[in-house]
């Protein structure tokens, strides 16, 4: 969803308001959980629903 929207890492987390280290962690896939406030505003500012965005892996 980022490349869609053409937004690097750094500009998602300045308007998400979370440190780049912690959206990094989401990005690769190695965050053990996430609050349902920083799910929806990186809805939000990427304009999509959480099942764009999340995979659910066995």
């Amino acid at each position: 969803m980022m490349a869609r929207r053409k937004m690097s890492l750094s500009e998602l987390a300045e308007q998400v308001d979370i440190t780049l280290s912690n959206l990094s962690i989401l990005k690769t896939g190695k965050a053990k959980a996430i609050r349902f406030s920083t799910l929806e505003k990186i809805c939000q500012v990427l304009d999509c629903q959480p099942a764009d965005i999340l995979e659910f892996v066995n």
